[in-house]
């Protein structure tokens, strides 16, 4: 109507009154238009978030954490299992879209459709899922909403096909599985849902090998975070064994089992600041045996360079840093971009550093002294370039920050303490270990008991039973132990090792507690009048002295009359 009202003006000569409803007419064409395609893409958008893909998964990558994590992924699919290499590509595509590469990521998920009709010819078709719902949401970004459409038609087929309930969600373990890795790729903080994701997978297909090897891989990088050797390796050490026996190929997986299978604790590591010798570290254990005789079968049958980072990182906990470096440096070579490999290389010059102080019983002279200064250089520059690959390494700040101290910087030491703590989403045991390490150097580099206490304070606070919790306590606890030494009427010092037992009262649970080994070695210079002993048998510092659920030490008292009541049940 708006047409015909036009032309009758221009047939009776009212030119400019035509081009003004022709205007109009334009004005309402283009409102109907918008007004369909705002309802189209809704519907669309309706449609998309049912896709069971990456668009959907809620994976957690920070922005900083993006280039490194595309590294890793162009790492994994150049050396690492191929048959998961459908997964990396539309992994990668994703990352691609996070970055506004859309077209790029439109074109890596085509050809990882190539890839998918290449290795999995018989189900190309619930193979593609994930690959599809990528190109449908790649596609609705770009504008492309009927291109958008033709991947969920795709989708829907074959939801169909498999008789799923949904028309565009198909539910099975591969689908499971995808998700699993995916999660796994992305980091810490998707490390529980991937791994109830294989957990799923595993329920339906027990003797499945690649569900085996993401359940055991997934709760193997979740065990960190518990309170004991003995509970981590309850948790994936039986999972990793079975992995093993259904994926005998896979030496990823071995190197995994070895490292479980050590039984020095990760985050127990040499502290720098003690001086205990060498030659007291314990005997290796059958279990060890048995994780470097993996390694060694590892290495044997593989070349690739995830395998030789592990291997690596077996060899560095074992005290074997040379041999650490030689696999390291061969990794590097193929990975020179990788974050994991300079952490590990600072590590390692770390450890040789520690290696030396202890040797020299914290005093080294003359050529030991250079060497240290040289390894903490060394040091410094992997660490530098971790962080330069990956901001996010908190651990690399924190050794950082360490190496910095160890060479007088301790304006550049703090800055980074600071910088770790600034961290988003860190976990509360790696708070706790931050806070560890901060405590120390405030108490040997700066010289601040005080400064070291309100550190050892601040991770104690953080309730999650961890390795770094219990380092925490034994520092503060010794720390308190050489404070009522040198002055047993200091309250404040007093009142500081009261709250470290009753936290380790806690820590225990109920029942009797053990009094420190530490702490019974004072007792004959703490209360020299009070004789301690049972059944007329001397007590010595070998005897167990458990003390019953009662205050240690008598609130305001200015002697340690709270020690007369001990009652001695064992000797």
């Amino acid at each position: 109507m708006h047409n015909l009202l036009a032309c009758v003006k221009l047939l009776t000569g009212q030119d400019e009154d035509a081009l003004q409803s022709w205007r109009e007419t334009e004005d309402v064409i283009q409102t109907q238009d918008t007004g369909h395609e705002s309802a189209d893409d809704h519907g669309i958008q309706d449609r998309l978030r049912q896709l069971r893909c990456h668009f959907t998964w809620g994976l957690e990558v920070e922005d900083v954490e993006i280039p490194d994590l595309e590294n890793r992924i162009y790492d994994e699919i150049k050396f690492g299992e191929t048959k998961y290499n459908v997964g990396m590509h539309n992994l990668l595509a994703y990352v691609k879209h996070l970055t506004g590469q859309d077209e790029d990521a439109l074109q890596s998920l085509r050809e990882t459709e190539a890839l998918i009709q290449a290795e999995h010819p018989g189900q190309s078709d619930r193979g593609s899922l994930v690959t599809w719902g990528n190109c449908a949401w790649v596609c609705f970004h770009l504008g492309r909403v009927a291109e958008a459409q033709t991947y969920l038609d795709k989708v829907e087929d074959t939801c169909k096909k498999f008789a799923n309930h949904s028309r565009y969600r198909a539910e099975c373990p591969e689908m499971d599985c995808e998700e699993g890795w995916a999660l796994l790729k992305c980091g810490k903080k998707n490390y529980e849902r991937a791994q109830a994701c294989f957990k799923k997978a595993v329920e339906v297909e027990p003797e499945n090998p690649e569900f085996s090897a993401g359940y055991a891989i997934a709760t193997y990088r979740l065990d960190y975070s518990n309170e004991s050797a003995k509970d981590r390796q309850s948790l994936s050490l039986e999972l990793l064994r079975k992995a093993v026996g259904l994926n005998p190929e896979n030496a990823y997986i071995m190197v995994l089992l070895a490292l479980k299978l050590q039984t020095v604790p990760e985050e127990d590591e040499e502290d720098e600041y003690v001086d205990e010798p060498l030659n007291n570290m314990p005997s290796q254990t059958e279990e060890e045996d048995e994780g470097e005789n993996y390694v060694k079968k590892a290495l044997h049958m593989s070349s690739q360079t995830y395998v030789y980072r592990y291997a690596a990182k077996f060899y560095l906990k074992k005290g074997c840093v040379e041999e650490a470096l030689k696999w390291l440096k061969k990794a590097l070579r193929d990975t020179p971009n990788s974050s994991f490999v300079h952490f590990q290389l600072g590590s390692c010059y770390r450890k040789k550093m520690i290696q030396i102080k202890k040797a020299t019983k914290l005093q080294p002279r003359g050529q030991e002294t250079e060497d240290i200064n040289e390894l903490v250089e060394m040091a410094i520059r992997e660490f530098e370039e971790t962080l330069k690959l990956n901001p996010a390494f908190h651990m690399a700040c924190v050794y950082l920050a360490g190496m910095y101290a160890e060479k007088g910087q301790n304006g550049k030491a703090m800055k980074n303490f600071q910088k770790a703590l600034s961290m988003k989403n860190l976990d509360d045991h790696t708070r706790q270990d931050i806070h560890f390490h901060y405590g120390r150097f405030q108490q040997f580099h700066k010289k601040s008991e005080d400064r070291a206490i309100i550190q050892y304070k601040k991770g104690l606070e953080i309730q999650q039973k961890s390795f770094a919790r219990r380092k925490l306590l034994r520092a503060l606890e010794k720390l308190a132990n050489c404070r009522v030494h040198r002055n047993p009427q200091d309250k404040e010092s007093i009142h500081l090792l009261k709250f470290v037992q009753e936290l380790k009262k806690e820590e225990a649970g109920p029942g009797p507690r053990l009094l420190s080994t530490a702490l019974w070695k004072d007792l004959p210079l703490l209360l020299p009048h009070t004789k301690f002993h049972h059944k007329a048998s001397p007590i010595c510092e070998e005897n167990l002295l458990y003390i019953w659920d009662r205050d240690i030490y008598e609130s305001g008292s200015s002697s340690l009359e709270g020690f007369q009541n001990i009652l001695v049940v064992m000797a």
